[in-house]
């Protein structure tokens, strides 16, 4: 028997282009011999539809969209994810269409991820055992894959049917579970996975096969469309995970980043990105992450010094744009500054230079590129990253502006670890005395984050803690970390709930993002 793994990007809400996509691939396969042709959850409708789930309309048009490609299943049968209306309500079901184009609809019994709570519900019937040729399959949908009870003798397959997002070490413990499993039940596990970005979530494909002692034998492509055909007669030798060091874990963070950019992009209709390049080592890895994904003609930078910019980090900024191919601009906000502060004199004069101030620069900042987006179409990227966003360092209706925002799930360190790669991969593009250089926000003299903070290697390892492995403080004071320090950071983390609620849409690249496994009362008195 000879199965397709169809792995396609799939965009929410364009039921008819999705359509399309699966028709082409149904007919790529029956043209390659394939029995069977597996698609992902939610490939009519993409995913995550949220609120667009509780239309029905919406979900009419998926179901009629499952009609058409039943009449294109003659000779070849065909498993398709889709939501569907049941007298529940809705549902993620799978649609087993047979080689005669006859319908069934397999549902998932169990809603785990939050994005689809309240959207859809939980099937009263589960998996179901389907018959192709010689062979006996079980189809699972979502997260009811590690709920299942002892299967039945016959069965020679699982067919695991997904939309998991991408996440910093997920894939690894991705595979180590679904190995697990299959070498606990016997059976071959087939895993069809969606691919794309999709608004702030990116999905990583990642499609596979393992043989009933948990082994590799099939793997698709990561961050790309692919299709596959496994023929379970052949002999599949086994392989290890390709992706398990530290390398491939920033190598994948940098194409996360760049499809998740270029999908956001190219699916609202956006062609074109701006950046305020100020010589530090954010906007350079966003500068580079734009080129990245949307080619060098379709990005543009500014770089905007005021009176406390050095001129070395000018310099800086202009040779990587220079080495990027972007074209740029140097305008310089002193005039704006100076007139800003002048004109508020009545209000803040004769008081002591403070935040106030500094946050006035980032604010113009703001304003200039803001107006170059609305004036040519050049889409502002933010450029903030976790550990700023944490503390609250940051100035709202300043560096926390823009379209979207493709680092600001990522820490400091992985930051810089990007830029290395970056660096690696395309020649030295970063200059080095950027990635060198020590963090600041250049908004008064010699200004150094570290004169209020302490080092990111500190701040990171103790948010991690927090956020990720969401320890106590007394955990991570026992770990090592100066209670000083936890207590502070602790603190700045509390107190800035606030400000995160008013950032641009952050891409989601690690497994506790902000605003979704991480959220917090607006208003919050708790201080344990």
């Amino acid at each position: 028997m000879k199965i397709a793994l169809a792995q396609l990007n799939f965009t929410v809400g364009d039921i008819k282009a999705n359509t399309e996509k699966i028709i082409s691939a149904i007919g790529d396969a029956k043209n390659a011999g394939a029995d069977l042709v597996v698609f992902a959850e939610f490939a009519t409708s993409g995913t995550p539809a949220y609120g667009l789930l509780t239309k029905t309309t919406f979900l009419t048009l998926c179901e009629e969209a499952i009609e058409r490609i039943a009449d294109k299943c003659r000779g070849i049968a065909a498993i398709v994810g889709t939501p569907y209306l049941t007298a529940e309500g809705p549902i993620s079901a799978a649609a087993y269409i047979d080689a005669n184009g006859n319908i069934e609809y397999i549902g998932k019994r169990y809603v785990t991820a939050r994005r689809e709570m309240g959207y859809i519900v939980g099937s009263s019937i589960g998996s179901q055992t389907i018959h192709i040729k010689d062979k006996v399959l079980k189809v699972v949908i979502g997260d009811d894959l590690s709920r299942m009870n002892d299967l039945d003798e016959e069965i020679d397959a699982i067919i695991s049917v997904n939309a998991r997002r991408y996440g910093k070490g997920i894939m690894s413990r991705r595979f180590d579970k679904i190995s697990r499993l299959a070498f606990a039940e016997g059976r071959m596990l087939m895993l069809i996975n969606q691919v794309g970005g999709s608004g702030d979530i990116v999905y990583d494909g990642t499609s596979g096969i393992l043989d009933r002692d948990g082994h590799l034998v099939m793997l698709l492509k990561s961050f790309e469309e692919d299709m596959q055909i496994f023929d379970t007669e052949a002999e599949n030798r086994p392989f290890e995970v390709p992706f398990t060091t530290y390398n491939d874990r920033t190598r994948l963070i940098y194409e996360a980043a760049c499809l998740g950019l270029r999908d956001y992009f190219h699916k609202n209709g956006y062609k074109k990105a701006c950046v305020g390049l100020s010589g530090g080592i954010d906007s350079a890895v966003v500068a580079c992450l734009a080129v990245g994904a949307l080619g060098k003609e379709n990005v543009r930078v500014l770089l905007m010094p005021s009176p406390f910019t050095p001129n070395e980090s000018v310099e800086i900024a202009k040779q990587l744009a220079v080495n990027l191919g972007v074209e740029y601009s140097v305008l310089p906000i002193i005039e704006a500054y100076n007139a800003m502060v002048g004109t508020l004199k009545p209000v803040i004069g004769g008081t002591e230079f403070d935040a106030t101030e500094e946050n006035i620069q980032t604010r113009i900042r703001t304003t200039m590129l803001m107006a170059l987006q609305n004036k040519t179409g050049y889409m502002l990227l933010n450029s903030s990253n976790k550990s700023e966003n944490a503390l609250g360092w940051c100035t709202l209706y300043g560096d926390t502006a823009g379209t979207f925002s493709p680092t600001g799930d990522l820490y400091k360190g992985e930051i810089y670890d990007l830029a290395r790669y970056i660096n690696t991969r395309f020649n030295d593009v970063i200059p080095d005395a950027i990635i060198d250089k020590e963090p600041s926000s250049e908004l008064r003299p010699n200004q150094k984050d570290s004169d209020h903070l302490p080092h990111y290697e500190v701040i990171d390892a103790i948010l991690f803690r927090m956020i990720e492995k969401q320890q106590h403080r007394e955990e991570i004071i026992n770990a090592g970390f100066d209670a000083n320090v936890v207590e502070k950071i602790h603190k700045m983390v509390m107190e800035n709930e606030k400000k995160r609620y008013q950032f641009p849409p952050v891409l989601r690249l690690s497994p506790c993002a902000f605003g979704h496994e991480w959220l917090m009362p607006l208003v919050n008195h708790y201080c344990d």
